[in-house]
């Protein structure tokens, strides 16, 4: 008998621990993008609701390439930028309804692939494109934040193996914020300052570096 109550204690304990360790788990929201012949090719994001993130791609980084690159970064989004995925998931439905909007003759502009996952609830949708404004508010940030960490990505790569090509790709970085700011900067800034903080490259380079870190951020709101 007493071992029958240890046991019953023990089943108990176990099952309170289980559903603490899945109560506990954060929500998460999730964007894939499969676009062959773009650059890159594939990418993904995850990002729970405490703001941590994980990028990773594959495919070539600049349009000359043979051969494919992989790349993975850890980072922690900002405040404003995961509220905002968090807020516009919310409006679509926790991703449960089909975003596509089936138009004929529309341009495959790659597959699109949104989920999100909390204790409560989970969602996919697959689209290549969506007439939902939420979406495409969502859909234009996960390219936007992709696109500024491919520049840090050809930035890492620059100042190890070719720093005369870094001039080039920060005066691009510098050109495309005039039109469209830089989303979550802050993201690719450990490379940003060893370039400003490296004697080795010259100053009108450290310069932009410089001014691409103080670039204001991207409004979210």
């Amino acid at each position: 008998m007493v071992r029958g109550f240890y046991v019953a204690c023990l089943v108990v304990l176990s099952s309170v621990a289980a559903f603490s360790q899945v109560k506990s788990d954060p929500a998460t929201v999730t964007f894939t993008l499969d676009f062959p012949g773009s650059i890159p090719g594939h990418y993904s994001f995850r990002i729970d609701q405490s703001g941590a993130a994980h990028y990773e791609s594959s495919g070539k980084t600049l349009p000359e390439e043979e051969q494919d690159d992989s790349f993975t970064y850890d980072f922690a989004a900002s405040e404003a930028t995961r509220q905002k995925i968090f807020d516009l998931a919310a409006q679509l439905g926790y991703f449960q309804k089909d975003l596509d909007s089936h138009r004929k003759n529309m341009a495959f502009t790659g597959k699109k692939t949104l989920m999100y996952k909390d204790a409560q609830r989970a969602g996919t949708t697959t689209y290549n494109y969506t007439s939902d404004v939420a979406g495409q508010e969502l859909t234009g940030l996960f390219q936007s934040l992709s696109a500024t960490l491919e520049f840090g990505h050809r930035l890492e790569y620059a100042h190890r193996y070719q720093k005369l090509a870094l001039a080039e790709e920060l005066k691009k970085m510098e050109e495309s914020s005039r039109t469209s700011p830089i989303v979550e900067v802050q993201a690719i800034a450990p490379i940003l300052r060893q370039i400003i903080n490296d004697p080795g490259v010259i100053n009108v380079t450290r310069a932009r570096a410089q001014r691409m870190l103080e670039s204001p951020p991207k409004g979210t709101n």
